[in-house]
């Protein structure tokens, strides 16, 4: 069982997400890091899809009641019993009754906490996300709070030595954060001018940003005539352009279907960048082909 003493702000159970239901209003949800949340159960021996803890915006405490393998993967401080461990990733064994105290630091809003056996809670809909914004799934749909306890799945996998590792992939880069896009299927609906202040122009993330939707604040991007459209489908990674002209980019819990024109779209490859982002963080786009989106993805395994 995994007790929360103290809960930080923001806390989800969440897995790889829904794979089917995007006909009848479902978005795919699952982790905002899907690289982060791999790794995490990768270093406790649980498959890449396992439920996890997703981790922001400040500490809490877990405490274990039983012997166990635990991994936090984020750049978090940890400490164990008032025992402070450091790493960007890392895997370690519990006792029964350890205190595991996570402070997550300024470079990540997302960590990821793992434990040996995965995260037991109820399968929704095939998967154990947590969908905020339809109040199921995870552990009672809503975000963890002190006094939750979370069940453990069985494993099979003997609590060996600390481990550390160093992440691969692309890293968070210092300085403004590039994000490679493709063009969206209302490109020609903006003109010369709005893409030359869109990809010269530089964003930040405004506070209303959340896992539906991270809205930015920049240059003002207008389409020629309205910016309202009949519905159509829309996918994790579109750039809606509101009547305001200030881009929202749709992040994994974001809806299916949307009336905004869609100048451009993340790649799948950077998306979990643009999730790490912090506010203060400057945002820039260049343009990619299609083929070199597809080039650059790697599944989670």
């Amino acid at each position: 069982m995994i007790e929360v003493l103290e809960a930080p702000p923001f806390a989800t159970v969440q897995d790889a997400g829904f794979s089917a239901g995007r006909s009848w209003g479902l978005p795919p949800g699952g982790a905002m890091d899907p690289y982060f949340h791999t790794l995490a159960n990768r270093l406790v021996g649980n498959p890449p899809q396992a439920p996890a803890i997703e981790w922001a915006l400040g500490t809490g405490v877990l405490r274990l009641t039983r012997k166990s393998r635990i991994a936090v993967v984020g750049l978090a401080r940890v400490q164990l019993n008032d025992r402070p461990l450091a790493a960007p990733a890392f895997a370690f064994p519990v006792q029964a009754g350890t205190r595991v105290r996570i402070e997550p630091d300024a470079r990540h809003r997302f960590s990821y906490v793992a434990v040996a056996g995965g995260i037991s809670v109820p399968e929704v809909l095939g998967s154990r996300s947590t969908y905020l914004p339809g109040a199921f799934g995870g552990f009672s749909g809503r975000l963890l709070r002190a006094g939750d306890r979370l069940g453990m799945g069985k494993s099979d996998t003997t609590p060996a030595l600390e481990i550390s590792v160093t992440t691969t992939g692309r890293p968070m880069p210092p300085g403004d954060l590039w994000l490679r896009v493709t063009r969206g299927p209302q490109w020609d609906r903006f003109d010369q001018r709005a893409r030359e202040a869109f990809f010269s122009g530089r964003f930040q993330l405004a506070p209303a940003s959340d896992r539906m939707g991270y809205r930015l604040v920049g240059p003002s991007i207008h389409p020629r005539g309205k910016a309202t459209l009949p519905s159509e489908a829309a996918c994790p990674g579109a750039i809606q352009i509101p009547d305001g002209g200030q881009p929202i980019v749709l992040m994994p819990d974001g809806p299916t279907v949307g009336g905004y024109p869609k100048l451009a779209v993340v790649i799948q490859a950077d998306l979990r960048l643009l999730a790490q982002c912090l506010p203060e963080r400057g945002i820039r786009f260049t343009e990619v082909s299609l083929e070199a989106a597809r080039a650059c993805y790697s599944p989670p395994r």
